[in-house]
């Protein structure tokens, strides 16, 4: 058998009135008649509550009887087995499991510290009893084998510039990545018997060698990319300038003037810091 096998115990207050009745009688018959048929009877109870199990909510007992796998009681209550059964407890509530944070290299490279947060419960008892070692210790070891393979898989963010534009990141494709490290710490939990309820990035950074440079690139990307942002604004607005100065008749400008005044214009308009204006109080040819 490779499987659970879920098994019904006998009702745990019938079999205990059964040793009451045994117990009880069996000293009151001695008592009384003196007759060695008594004595059997209170041996034989002394064996009955080594059988009684009380079995919890979410709660289980693996039963075996000298080796051999002989079922499973999933059934909250008072029970009694046969009393030569070896009871193992097994809890079928769902655990969290908080990895450390690891370091690891993502698909470009660069190393990352990452951690995940694990929500799981046992589905197969008979699989975290007997194909593991330490079922407890299987899920931390696998789950933390599973996030080195998931971080290997993607980059940590999309570093367009080098010509990587990754559709799935680390950081910004949560659930995706969320979706991803699950499947893959259920394909390594199932022959544990281990229901994978949820997994997610629970910590993700650059590592200490490299955050510094890569928060400096981040922070010359969000520059540049405002930069851009102004320039295209500062030349809508001199194009605009100059048709509405051109329409109304305003002033007539030749190639030289118009240059100049774009020059002027898009410094004004791009600089980071307030222009200082110098007023001309003669004419334009001075």
């Amino acid at each position: 058998m490779r499987h659970e096998k879920i098994i019904a115990p006998a009702n745990g207050y019938v079999m205990l009135l059964v040793f009451a009745v045994l117990f009880l009688g069996g000293i009151a018959g001695f008592l009384f008649t003196e007759t060695g048929g008594f004595i059997i009877s209170v041996v034989i109870s002394l064996f009955i509550p080594k059988g009684f199990i009380l079995v919890n909510p979410n709660g289980s007992r693996v039963l075996l009887l000298f080796g051999k796998y002989m079922g499973t009681v999933k059934k909250n209550g008072f029970f009694w087995v046969n009393p030569f059964y070896t009871k193992k407890k097994i809890s079928l509530k769902a655990s969290n499991f908080d990895s450390e944070r690891l370091k690891v290299n993502d698909k470009l490279g660069n190393p990352v510290m990452i951690s995940t947060i694990l929500v799981w419960r046992v589905r197969d008892t008979y699989k975290a009893a007997f194909e593991v070692d330490d079922y407890k210790d299987f899920v931390r070891v696998q789950t933390d084998a599973a996030v080195r393979k998931l971080a290997s898989m993607y980059p940590y963010d999309n570093f367009a510039d080098e010509g990587s534009d990754e559709d799935i990141t680390l950081r910004s494709s949560v659930n995706e990545v969320s979706e991803a490290l699950e499947k893959e710490v259920q394909e390594r939990l199932a022959m544990a018997g281990i229901e994978v309820l949820e997994a997610r990035i629970g910590y993700l950074a650059y590592a200490q060698e490299i955050a510094n440079a890569m928060l400096k690139r981040q922070q010359a990307t969000a520059i540049v990319a405002a930069r851009h942002k102004i320039v295209e604004g500062a030349v809508s607005m001199v194009e605009m300038a100059l048709d509405e100065l051109s329409k109304k008749e305003i002033v007539t400008l030749d190639e030289e003037r118009k240059a100049a005044m774009v020059s002027n214009l898009m410094v004004v308009l791009c600089s980071d810091k307030d222009a200082a204006p110098v007023i001309n109080s003669g004419t334009l040819n001075h």
